[in-house]
């Protein structure tokens, strides 16, 4: 019988569908679309936007990584990796992500240098994850890639995801 209660459980499956809906998302990218970008001036690639992504995971997991001996790669700010890099990459750091805030609500739903708490840090990483998840559609859109329909609506279906 699992020991956390219905909103503990639903705190963790939320977390679960966000980070599965970036691996999927990763998966659905053509390979091609990942060096796109709108940025004139040497702003992120898609590919880099999700090693931002996966960089502020393991930015505030630091403390607690250590702590608990994950390893966790971090991407170099002007580093677009390869596709199989960006899904290991979240794997783990989802993972990683999903043990921190397990550790967190078994604490009382306090977080370290996060003051309101376990469910206001979720709703902040989901918040930005999804930000830059409609800045890579919209970047792939007007850099001409056509959005493929299995992205476009997979997205969407939570419950298979």
């Amino acid at each position: 019988m699992n020991s956390m209660s219905v909103v503990e459980n639903q705190i963790i499956e939320t977390w679960r569908i966000n980070n599965r809906v970036n691996l999927f998302t990763i998966e659905n990218i053509p390979d091609e679309a990942l060096k796109a970008t709108l940025s004139t001036r040497g702003g992120r690639d898609i590919a880099r936007q999700f090693a931002h992504m996966h960089n502020t995971r393991v930015w505030r997991l630091e403390t607690f990584i250590k702590k608990s001996k994950i390893t966790l790669v971090k991407f170099e700010n002007d580093e677009s990796p390869v596709k199989k890099r960006l899904l290991t990459a979240f794997q783990k750091s989802g993972t990683a992500m999903e043990l921190f805030l397990l550790y967190c609500i078994h604490n009382g739903g306090h977080v370290s240098n996060f003051k309101r708490g376990v469910v206001p840090l979720l709703g902040y990483l989901i918040s930005h994850e999804a930000h830059h998840r409609g800045n890579i559609l919209l970047t792939m859109k007007q850099c001409g890639f056509k959005l493929p329909d299995t992205l476009k609506w997979g997205i969407w279906e939570w419950n298979k995801r």
